[in-house]
């Protein structure tokens, strides 16, 4: 099933000029990028993001690291997406990930761990609704979308 999911490059990866290795790793994997930008995230955007953490003592820490330097923001598109992703990226936790995956070939640390992504596609539409208006995102064929599954 062709489902959308939500994905962040963090500030971390973008002041280490990861941003490229990140996108090749997830369209070499088939996904398609259907919206994407760069932007400095507003302190409401990041308490829409973040607000199941709202009450947790780590909350401002968090929202002060994802404010502190520009993030880009992806709308991603393919089969499975939502499970794919999140098997690209890798476990949360740096010393966890797996080499091959993102996190484990380039986080530091749990914290910046260079990427988010959704986790089911209920939190994909509610993440995506933050920073994309359903006009933003583009529809297109990738060449490769007959061999892709």
């Amino acid at each position: 099933m062709i489902e959308r999911t939500f994905v962040m490059i963090k500030p971390d990866s973008v002041v280490r000029g990861l941003i490229g290795r990140v996108l090749q790793r997830l369209e070499a994997k088939g996904l398609k990028i259907v919206g994407m930008r760069m932007i400095r995230m507003s302190q409401e955007q990041a308490g829409k993001l973040y607000a199941v953490h709202n009450e947790k003592p780590f909350f401002g820490d968090l929202v002060g690291f994802i404010r502190s330097a520009p993030v880009v923001v992806l709308a991603i598109e393919g089969e499975s997406a939502v499970a794919v992703v999140r098997r690209v990226i890798g476990a949360t936790d740096s010393k966890e990930a797996q080499p091959g995956t993102i996190r484990g070939d380039f986080s530091c640390s749990k914290s910046m761990n260079v990427i988010h992504a959704s986790d089911s596609t209920e939190n994909a539409a509610k993440e995506l609704s933050i920073f994309f208006a359903p006009s933003d995102l583009v529809e297109y064929s990738r060449l490769d979308a007959k061999w892709v599954s």
